[in-house]
């Protein structure tokens, strides 16, 4: 009996932690059930003011990255690092790692974007630069 109770909680464990590891895009999209249930409960949760009141977004912070959700799903996950890319990079071996990874890098000074292939709904990769470096790094569905 003991052991019906204990070996259920292994293969969900493995499909949690498969999850965390895996491409950001997948979390594009996701409602928060989805979200919890695949990470667990965030480490924090901000709420981040927009410009405008609808841009208002709850932000639940992971190792992960920050998720930031509207309504009830999530739109945009800011990572520390992504296809070769990550935080505090020069820009320039960003510039030249982006064109591989998506399409119509436009580079528009202090951040870069690009379309990412693939998906129902058009995925960006938004990288921002300061002081030559890589900022951040955001990746997003552009229909929110």
């Amino acid at each position: 009996m003991l052991l019906a109770a204990v070996f259920p909680l292994w293969p969900q464990e493995a499909a949690r932690n498969q999850t965390r590891t895996g491409d950001p895009l997948s979390f594009l999209g996701m409602g928060l059930a989805e979200l919890i249930g695949s990470l667990g409960p965030p480490e924090a949760v901000y709420a981040l003011r927009g410009n405008e009141d609808w841009q208002d977004d709850v932000v639940f912070v992971y190792n992960e990255g920050d998720f930031y959700i509207f309504r009830d799903r999530v739109w945009q996950v800011a990572v520390k690092s992504v296809y070769g890319l990550a935080l505090g990079d020069p820009k320039a071996a960003a510039l030249m790692v982006l064109p591989a990874v998506g399409e119509g890098l436009q580079d528009r000074g202090d951040y870069a974007l690009l379309v990412l292939p693939g998906g129902s709904w058009q995925r960006m990769l938004r990288v921002n630069f300061s002081g030559g470096r890589v900022s951040a790094i955001f990746i997003y569905r552009s229909d929110f």
